[in-house]
């Protein structure tokens, strides 16, 4: 049996590469998450997934980012950053 590799840094590099690419559009961005679960192991990275949708980048235990500032290891396409109204946050709760 072949084990594979438990690599959640190059799964969060790949997701906010393409919720950056998607811009602020939401639709865009459900479009990108739609297509992409059928190549990234959603389940298996779970955790890293929920942090960067909440939080924009990986969370370490005590709830710092793990992102050392790099524009490119973080997105503000995430509820920390939207909006602060029913609506938007809605919205995000539905991506």
């Amino acid at each position: 049996d072949e084990k594979e590799k438990f690599e959640p840094t190059v799964f969060r590099d790949t997701i906010v590469q393409g919720l950056n690419e998607a811009g602020s559009d939401l639709e865009a961005i459900a479009k990108f998450l739609d297509a992409a679960g059928s190549r990234l192991d959603y389940r298996r990275y779970a955790d890293t997934l929920f942090d960067i949708l909440v939080a924009g980048s990986m969370l370490a235990p005590g709830g710092t980012r793990i992102d050392d500032n790099d524009k490119a290891k973080m997105t503000r396409h995430c509820v920390f950053f939207a909006e602060e109204d029913h609506d938007a946050i809605r919205n995000y709760a539905q991506v």
